[in-house]
């Protein structure tokens, strides 16, 4: 059966549009083993920083804790056997505003699909996003 698309985002497109941030390299260090995205609201919620606040806080550092859980969480999925294609973990992070002094709950889903050549890719995502 010939399937006929009007239209098709790939994800190369979405990480060129900024809608997903290739955090790749990075998740290698923390034990990925195949290429990860964020989305642009995982990134604004759980690692984009404001330079200007106190604490101490960077993008780099929160990055790490993002990944390194989400590397612990789908580790914990495999030795447990769970089938699916998704991960629930939460994140503690300080909210980037101003106010915020101590960490919260972050729930975030990791997300393994195909990537644009069928190849495994992992997403990160908050719940609500696709």
């Amino acid at each position: 059966m010939e399937r006929n698309y009007i239209h098709t985002y790939t994800r190369e497109q979405a990480i060129a549009d900024g809608q997903l941030v290739d955090v790749s390299a990075a998740a290698v260090e923390s034990g990925f083993r195949m290429p990860v995205a964020v989305t642009a609201g995982t990134w604004y919620e759980a690692i984009a920083w404001d330079e200007g606040q106190s604490g101490l806080q960077d993008e780099t550092g929160r990055l790490w804790d993002v990944l390194t859980t989400a590397h612990h969480a789908a580790r914990a999925k495999s030795r447990n056997r769970e089938q699916g294609t998704q991960c629930a973990f939460t994140v503690y992070r300080i909210p980037n505003h101003p106010a915020a002094e101590e960490p919260e709950p972050l729930d975030l889903i990791l997300q393994l699909c195909p990537g644009d050549h069928s190849e495994p890719v992992l997403t990160i995502t908050l719940p609500d996003e696709d």
